[in-house]
């Protein structure tokens, strides 16, 4: 055997053993003193260190382990995360917690292929999966400490306390590019990190995720546990936590969690938490401010909101009562109190509410001359008719544009039971506007819900000569026509925007789901309940098999200020 071909045998040897050692490391089979069999791992830890001996044979068998997909796909796992709603693992935290866990397969084809593998064993092979005892043995390395070749030292900014984790560089760089950065640069056994108190609580539990690929958090833990994933760019936790987040904002808890999701979402950059975290708090504020949490929100986060056409609460009363508590609870300085007084619509309040007010708010007593303009207007608003204050005055500013407000005089709300069975109706009656002038005049509504309209684009126009195919047919989609019982002149100037708020169960409370908007009927929007399904007994749109609605009709004012020459 010449040099060239012993030197091949003995590198295909070495590969031979190279792969055997991996199928050790998948089984990870204790030895006789219980310690773990480590021989793999070691091995590619030397191939990722440089060893030369080692690497040439990690680059000739095609096996890259440059991340944690490649590593589980040679342990011959599949790591994709889920959510649910306990972890099966000894995680100290999993009372009252939710989990995020890996699905993962490691599994041997009865005919000797792996799993997915294009073997010639034909078709129907049964699997063997050990993924549950390797999680276990992983995390019992972790615990034990058995083979550590780093040290984690967690230190805290002005505190003594200091966490010491002993870990293994593999894993930590699979894992995370930025923990492979640190250590490529490291001096030493030890890796000292410095993180703030609230992540160096909650630093073991995203360690152990490393390794386990499985964490239980508790609301108040979704924030730090995300800011280390953002740091370390653990991108699959990441998504992870900000899928538990935006699925969570409906959770009860002692002081509050979304106003916090949203201030950290709002730094931190992340636009798609923090646009769900104002979209939930616009569109359940009555709740909010209910709540402890609405006086710690910030002034960034009250102009927000009080600036939005789309908030659902009560009236304007209850919106400016809370601001009010706010401004006292708070202090802010005086032009931020201005702005926020300004963003009210006292043209929205009946005038004995804005007389109460100038009597015996202190507040609006101390600020009365910043909103003096906005009160001598919305008293001119409730004197005139609509019509003839459009002639004078810009009755599009949001002064004289209403909110989602949820008291009678506005809407009704509509339970409808068994939704899918048939057609429903109801009637019901709202205030002509909120003017003074028609304080009086009442509007009767017709109100028809189909859950099964088909479209006229999509309906076939004649099933025969001179017969119309019916109207409602099965793969239709629910819709809600709104009209007036009868037209008036008094409608003259008016648009009448009418809002359906669709109400879900989350978390054991119900929310508002969503917020369609329209003139007349639901398929002007086109996606009416479009994710909604009806049919399903457990759907969360669904509370004891009755769909919950509540119909906003709002008038919308046109402005007939002419030019002048």
């Amino acid at each position: 055997m010449s040099g060239f071909q012993r030197r091949d045998h003995l590198r295909m040897l070495n590969q031979h053993r190279y792969l055997h050692g991996a199928q050790d490391l998948a089984s990870i089979v204790p030895d006789k003193t219980g310690a773990i069999t480590l021989s793999c791992l070691n091995f590619i830890a030397a191939a990722l260190r440089g060893n030369s001996s080692a690497k040439p044979l990690l680059e000739d068998s095609y096996l890259h382990i440059q991340s944690s997909q490649r590593f589980f796909a040679v342990l011959g796992a599949r790591p994709p995360l889920r959510l649910s709603p306990s972890g099966p693992y000894g995680d100290p935290d999993t009372a009252g917690g939710h989990a995020l866990n890996p699905l993962w397969r490691s599994t041997l084809k009865a005919d000797g292929t792996q799993d997915g593998d294009g073997g010639g064993g034909g078709g129907g092979g049964d699997a063997i999966s050990h993924s549950l005892t390797l999680v276990q043995r992983l995390e019992a390395l972790l615990v034990q400490g058995n083979s550590s070749d780093v040290a984690l030292r967690v230190e805290t900014p002005n505190a003594d306390e200091v966490k010491v984790i002993q870990a293994h560089s593999l894993v930590l760089c699979l894992q995370s590019p930025a923990f492979e950065e640190l250590l490529l640069s490291r001096n030493g056994s030890t890796l000292v990190l410095k993180e703030s108190s609230d992540c160096a609580a909650v630093f073991d539990k995203f360690i152990r995720y490393l390794y386990c690929g499985e964490m239980s958090l508790r609301l108040d833990q979704a924030t730090p546990l995300h800011k280390l994933a953002t740091k370390y760019r653990v991108l699959g936790l990441q998504q992870g936590i900000t899928q538990y987040m935006t699925e969570n904002l409906a959770r009860d808890s002692p002081s509050g969690h979304v106003v916090g999701w949203y201030e950290y979402a709002l730094q931190a950059g992340d636009v798609a938490l923090r646009d769900r975290c104002l979209q939930y708090l616009a569109w359940n504020l009555s709740s909010v401010l209910q709540s402890g949490e609405w006086t710690t929100i910030s002034s960034q986060l009250l102009m927000s909101l009080l600036q939005r056409s789309d908030l659902i609460l009560q009236s304007e009363m209850e919106l400016f009562a809370a601001l009010e508590a706010w401004i006292i609870q708070n202090e802010p300085d005086g032009l931020t109190a201005e702005n926020a007084l300004r963003a009210v619509r006292y043209a929205m309040m009946p005038p004995r509410e804005l007389f109460r007010l100038q009597t015996q708010s202190p507040i609006l007593a101390r600020y009365q001359e910043s909103v003096r303009d906005l009160l001598y207007m919305s008293y001119q608003f409730h004197s005139a008719s609509p019509l003839h204050m459009a002639k004078y005055f810009d009755v599009n500013c949001s002064l004289f544009v209403p909110r989602n407000y949820l008291s009678p005089v506005w809407g009704s709300p509509w339970v409808i039971n068994n939704p899918t069975r048939d057609d429903r109706s109801t009637s019901f009656q709202t205030q002509l506007g909120p003017s003074g002038h028609d304080a009086s005049k009442r509007v009767t509504w017709n109100a028809l819900f189909s859950p099964r309209w088909l479209p006229l684009s999509m309906r076939s126009m004649y099933t025969e000569t001179g017969a119309m195919q019916p109207t409602r047919v099965e793969g239709g989609r629910p819709r809600i026509i709104i009209t007036p019982a009868t037209s008036s002149a008094d409608f003259a100037g008016v648009n009448f925007q009418k809002t359906v708020l669709v109400m879900a169960q989350q978390q054991g409370k119900v929310v508002v789901k969503h917020v369609y908007n329209f003139h007349q009927s639901t398929e002007e929007n086109g996606d009416f309940l479009a994710e909604a399904d009806l049919y399903r007994r457990t759907s969360e749109y669904l509370t004891d098999s009755s769909l919950y609605l509540h119909i906003v009709v709002k008038p919308l004012y046109q402005t007939l200020i002419t030019s002048k020459n």
